[in-house]
């Protein structure tokens, strides 16, 4: 594969990225290449030597996404980032996606549970209006003290999403380390 060609297929594989970053990506690829060449080195060889533009592409993207999430993390970025991750290989769509979903079941099952414990007063409210025979006191207090221990557990997944997002967020950057290469010993 010529520089022309590697380039071209390093471009198509990081339009995720914004205009900015891709052209800084492209000027350092062509800069490698400027170096290589005036080593005595072939095109050929150089991009031999690189590796797969597809695989860099996506290995790109991931840690772009990653770093998004890391100055935002919004749903949306962290959605973003595990489909990147995901991309690099088949084995991540079983090491990733998996826990993934199962903390994503988690932290939705404390927020409705919190959630539910929060509104439960109002639906007691809500039965005495339209059942107003079947209204007992015991059932507001209960709800009550209910209501109590939602805003613990809201008050709680508060702090525990943000726990789970960052160490995922972690959990997603030692993968991408992993998939580049392997972890570098220091």
């Amino acid at each position: 594969m010529n520089k022309e060609q590697f380039l071209k297929s390093l471009e198509n594989g990081l339009k995720k990225l914004s205009p900015e970053e891709r052209d800084d990506i492209i000027h350092d690829f062509k800069e490698h290449f400027s170096i290589g060449l005036a080593d005595g080195k072939t095109e050929e060889q150089i991009s031999d030597s690189l590796g797969s533009p597809k695989q860099i592409a996506k290995e790109l993207v991931a840690t772009s996404q990653i770093e998004k999430v890391e100055d935002t993390a919004t749903t949306g970025n962290i959605f973003r980032a595990v489909w990147a991750v995901i991309g690099l290989g088949f084995f991540n769509f079983v090491i990733v996606l998996g826990p993934f979903v199962a903390l994503l079941a988690l932290i939705v099952a404390g927020w409705i549970s919190g959630g539910a414990f929060i509104v439960s007063p109002l639906m007691v409210l809500l039965n005495a209006i339209i059942y107003p025979a079947v209204f007992k006191w015991f059932d507001l207090f209960f709800s009550l003290m209910l209501c109590g221990i939602g805003l613990f557990i809201a008050i709680g997944m508060l702090f525990a999403t943000k726990v789970l997002i960052k160490q995922f967020v972690r959990y997603l950057k030692y993968n991408v380390s992993l998939v580049k290469g392997g972890l570098k010993r220091e």
